[in-house]
């Protein structure tokens, strides 16, 4: 089968023949119809998980995905041969990825049926973009009304968060460029705020004197969420997807941070298939590419480029 593999620490992602992978006891083969990139695909080429678990190179590429099951092991009821499935695939301990023809997964894990009217392409976005931001919309609680700003609302995660927040009934500030502004607008985006034009704080900041509710920081690393913070009324609420927060320095200045992390449950991602499913969460496929063109599908995402989501056809 072909995948899409590295072979170390900081090296390029190549294409590269492997043997087509037995399910064990509990396991299920996916031969994979799309599969969808996420930028902690390629954190994992720079070490992300160096130390954290072994890499035994080669390691398939990828996390999120969507296919048929061709194959079941021992003890598996939850899936037959035919069912259309879509999640996470990446087990890194076991060089396991979703940029391959055919993937394990355990049949237990973080995967879930695909619903009637859900293209492979679509379901393959979802997994991990569309998860974190149905997740956090939750957890911010968002009361009609509330001004809540997504910091980083270009690439998936973002665009599907303004989407949830906008349907909750939240007045929704978004950052992006100019020329997406119009789509975020489209999606749900009360207010676009141009970053190149001038710091993101300050904009905000003169738009909203008395401060704004609520904040998903997709762009600040840590040491650099302040001034994003900063623009919360007492009683606040931050969530960070770069662990920029220090919720106990927050806790003291009336506010509620969280360095957020989804967890792509059968169940959420049942929820977020259906909104999809039913035209309540669009997905914007920004590119779509083969196994082949991969490393200069990672190269160009590096570059910061985004503009939705990037799909692998399989």
């Amino acid at each position: 089968m072909r995948a899409v593999v590295i072979r170390d620490f900081g090296v390029e992602p190549e294409l590269a023949d492997l043997p087509v992978p037995e399910p064990g006891a509990g396991e299920i083969r996916v031969r994979m119809r799309a599969a969808g990139m996420n930028p902690f695909d390629w954190k994992v080429i720079d070490g992300a998980l160096k130390g954290v678990v072994e890499h035994p190179f080669p390691v398939v590429m990828g996390s999120d995905g969507a296919g048929e099951v061709e194959a079941v092991g021992a003890g598996v009821e939850a899936f037959s041969v035919g069912d259309r499935v879509f999640g996470q695939f990446m087990k890194v301990a076991l060089g396991r990825g979703s940029y391959a023809e055919q993937v394990l997964a355990p049949a237990d894990g973080k995967l879930a049926p695909m619903p009637e009217g859900l293209s492979f392409e679509t379901a393959a976005a979802l997994p991990t973009a569309s998860v974190t931001a149905y997740q956090a919309v939750e957890a911010a609680a968002l009361e009609p009304g509330a001004i809540f700003l997504v910091n980083g609302a270009s690439g998936g995660v973002g665009q599907s968060a303004v989407q949830l927040a906008a349907a909750a009934g939240a007045h929704v500030v978004a950052t992006g460029p100019s020329d997406l502004a119009d789509h975020l607008r489209d999606l749900g985006a009360a207010e676009v705020v141009d970053f190149t034009r001038g710091p993101t704080a300050e904009q905000v900041r003169t738009a909203h004197p008395d401060g704004i509710d609520a904040v998903l920081d997709l762009v600040s690393g840590p040491g650099d969420a302040d001034p994003i913070v900063g623009l919360l009324r007492p009683g606040g609420v931050a969530l960070s997807t770069n662990g920029a927060l220090d919720p106990e320095a927050l806790q003291a200045r009336g506010l509620r941070g969280t360095n957020f992390y989804s967890d792509a449950t059968p169940e959420a991602l049942g929820a977020v298939a259906a909104l999809a499913a039913g035209g309540r969460l669009r997905i914007t496929v920004d590119s779509s590419v083969t196994l082949a063109e991969v490393p200069e599908a990672v190269a160009r995402a590096r570059a910061g480029h985004a503009r939705g989501k990037t799909v692998i056809r399989l």
